[in-house]
């Protein structure tokens, strides 16, 4: 069954990377750098800190600093233990794919996909209360990880395993710190 998973999930990346267009390399290059998206950052510090004023602003900050880190870590774990190459480093699909990156590391699950659905899950729980659009913040992490498809770094498996561990464990530490919160 897992073989047959695995399969799907390599055709399933085949057509998705293969619907990428030249034209649009360098918007999907962009969009895949983590730097590209610091305007975004410095808007959910200013939304946290603008709801929660300053010494809760502090701690929701912080927590969510903390759930970034756990969620990387946890991810780095499991890579080393799964093992599973990236389809750039792949030979029986070089040739079938696009790939305009190289990374080296393993595949599963998706560190992009991860950290950034756990730092836009716990923005959101936090945020939902004072701000009834705070739920289009999931567009950057749709985007984000749809980039990883494109530049050929990334299986759909990767994706949705990667965005599933960052939004559990965003909701854990967002249940945890706003137990803790009201004592300040």
């Amino acid at each position: 069954m897992l073989e047959s998973l695995q399969e799907w999930d390599k055709e399933l990346f085949v057509f998705l990377n293969n619907l990428g267009v030249e034209r649009y390399d360098g918007f999907w290059i962009l969009i895949t750098q983590i730097e590209s998206w610091i305007p975004l950052f410095i808007l959910f510090t200013v939304l946290v800190f603008y709801y929660y004023r300053l010494k809760k602003g502090l701690y929701v900050f912080l927590s969510v600093v903390l759930t970034f880190y756990i969620t990387l870590s946890f991810t780095e774990i499991i890579k080393d233990d799964v093992t599973r190459m990236r389809p750039n480093n792949d030979e029986s699909l070089s040739g079938l794919i696009r790939v305009l990156q190289d990374p080296a590391s393993y595949s599963f699950f998706s560190g992009h996909a991860s950290t950034s659905f756990a730092i836009t899950t716990f923005v959101v729980l936090a945020l939902r209360k004072f701000n009834k659009w705070i739920y289009l913040a999931y567009l950057w992490p749709l985007l984000f990880v749809s980039s990883r498809i494109y530049v050929g770094v990334h299986y759909p498996g990767d994706i949705l395993a990667g965005a599933f561990v960052g939004c559990f464990i965003a909701i854990l530490c967002y249940r945890l710190s706003m137990r803790l919160l009201p004592k300040l």
